[in-house]
């Protein structure tokens, strides 16, 4: 038996549902009356683990080891340790048995952590890795704590896409949509509590499909749409989607919608059309590409970013060159790219072709260097623009505040403003990664 804990911290890896997900376990701690506190000072630490990289288990049992070894050197008791999210999914029993832990909860279940922490403190078993629908949402707290400028909803949950490479349909389970009064609901909760812009959480967002307050059929066009009408929301993103849900209404969501934001995250994977198949993506990198002429044509300053795997099994040069030739077509805003790493249980871990790291480490670079190149274009192509940037925190420099284009860049700008202030800024200079913006009320530029 453990002594009840006072304290917690939550320390979250990964993608922005884990964020969201991490919020919700702190917020349902804190409404048990625990205090939260640094990791190396609570008696309860909630590792809310991903499971998309190579080797997260191992890393999962390295952040375990060294939450132990922190306590005997400062001389503290160890904490209790609740591993949640999909590392616990996908390896319940073994982290039990391995490390000792004390929960370990999914990503569906963690709405029982509470529970689970009690049981682990009375000396019982506390493993809760089912895969309810909706049931955790409907048991969270309804108030949402002091909220950021910008913060995630969760709206859409699963997939059934079964790409060969993917974890997630195992972690997360099939695709679930919550409903709309759930979500309109929680929007206002999170405009209460101090959100200027609320991002849509989803494994497959534009998947998402309800029905609205009267019956009637929607999908996330009609959505946005509706939190678009909320007071005090000034701002709508979502993320991520897949190039099969992208219907027609949310393409002119982005014409109709001024709250939504010029922004699309839209993963390819890559730009061979039998790689695609291999990968089990049911789109082809000519209709990739008309999709995006689409949603261009409907949003002409849209930012688009993406999703890349290089070295997946039996990739040749030149299909990898195909995928160099889809970004110089597209030229991404923002992109995301990562070496083919086999997940155990998936089918494209026993595929035959397996690329050698060497091969992998130099197609990454290169493609690398061009989706680089063409970020630094697009950011350089928007200096001398007007925008309205949301300030989200203090920056490292005296005055310096940071904030979000609706771009989704970065600008550094000296203000006066605080956190949840939208300003009129020029962008005045381009980094790789980065603006600096003159705040035109302040009249003052970033250092």
């Amino acid at each position: 038996m453990k002594p009840t804990p006072k304290t917690f911290a939550v320390k979250s890896f990964g993608c922005q549902m884990n964020v969201y997900d991490g919020e919700r376990m702190a917020e349902l701690m804190a409404a048990q009356g625990l205090s939260p506190v640094e990791a190396g000072e609570a008696d309860l630490v909630v590792l809310n683990t991903c499971h998309i990289r190579e080797k997260a288990t191992e890393k999962v049992y390295s952040d375990i080891g060294r939450l132990r070894k922190d306590a005997r050197v400062t001389g503290r008791e160890a904490p209790m340790i609740a591993v949640a999210g999909c590392v616990a999914q996908a390896e319940g029993a073994e982290i039990v048995a391995r490390a000792k832990v004390d929960v370990v909860v999914g990503p569906q279940s963690y709405h029982r952590l509470p529970v689970l922490v009690a049981d682990a403190a009375a000396g019982h078993p506390a493993l809760d890795t089912e895969l309810p629908a909706l049931a955790k949402f409907g048991a969270l707290p309804a108030r949402r704590r002091r909220a950021n400028p910008s913060a995630f909803l969760t709206v859409q949950e699963g997939c059934d896409k079964f790409c060969t490479y993917c974890v997630v349909p195992y972690t997360r389970g099939a695709e679930i949509s919550r409903p709309w009064t759930a979500i309109v609901d929680e929007a206002r909760a999170l405009v209460d509590a101090g959100a200027k812009e609320i991002t849509l959480l989803g494994q497959n967002v534009n998947a998402w499909a309800g029905e609205d307050e009267t019956g009637r059929p929607q999908g996330l066009g009609g959505l946005i749409r509706a939190l678009d009408r909320l007071p005090g929301l000034a701002r709508i993103r979502y993320t991520t989607s897949h190039p099969n849900d992208m219907t027609q209404e949310l393409i002119e969501a982005h014409r109709d919608v001024e709250s939504l934001m010029p922004f699309l995250h839209l993963p390819v994977q890559a730009g061979s059309d039998r790689v695609l198949r291999a990968m089990n993506r049911h789109h082809t990198r000519d209709g990739y590409l008309r999709l995006i002429d689409r949603v261009r044509a409907a949003r002409p300053d849209i930012a688009l970013s993406g999703d890349f795997i290089v070295g997946f099994p039996g990739e040749t040069e030149a299909e990898f060159a195909e995928t160099l030739g889809l970004i110089d077509r597209v030229g991404y805003a923002q992109a995301f790219s990562f070496k083919y790493s086999p997940r155990p249980g998936t089918p494209a871990a026993d595929m035959a072709g397996q690329v050698s790291p060497e091969v992998m480490d130099e197609r990454l670079q290169r493609l690398q260097a061009g989706l680089n190149r063409d970020q630094h274009a697009f950011n350089a192509a928007t200096v001398g623009r007007t925008c309205r940037v949301l300030v989200e925190r203090a920056g490292k420099l005296p005055g310096q505040m940071l904030g979000k284009s609706p771009w989704l860049q970065s600008v550094h700008l000296l203000t006066d403003a605080g956190a949840g202030d939208l300003l009129d800024v020029t962008l005045v200079s381009a980094g790789p990664n980065s603006m600096a913006g003159l705040d035109l009320g302040e009249g003052r530029r970033a250092a």
